[in-house]
């Protein structure tokens, strides 16, 4: 196992951001255009899964663990 220095270290914050990234281009699509306030609320839910990494993680990494649980 390595070292986590930062959050970036994390392998469940790195598979986040992979997710978020396919949020967004999936919902770039044509089939979403019209429905402005549902893309808003995916992409926004996509973010605020880093958003919560991030939370715990800044409390410790124990809490971190116990964050991510919930």
């Amino acid at each position: 196992m390595s070292e986590i220095h930062k959050i970036e270290d994390l392998r469940v914050w790195q598979n986040a951001r992979i997710l978020c990234k396919i949020i967004y281009t999936l919902t770039h699509k044509e089939d979403f255009e019209k429905d402005f306030r549902f893309v808003q609320q995916i992409r926004a839910a996509a973010g605020s899964i880093m958003d919560n990494i991030a939370e715990g993680y800044g409390r410790g990494l124990l809490s971190a663990c116990r964050h991510l649980e919930l």
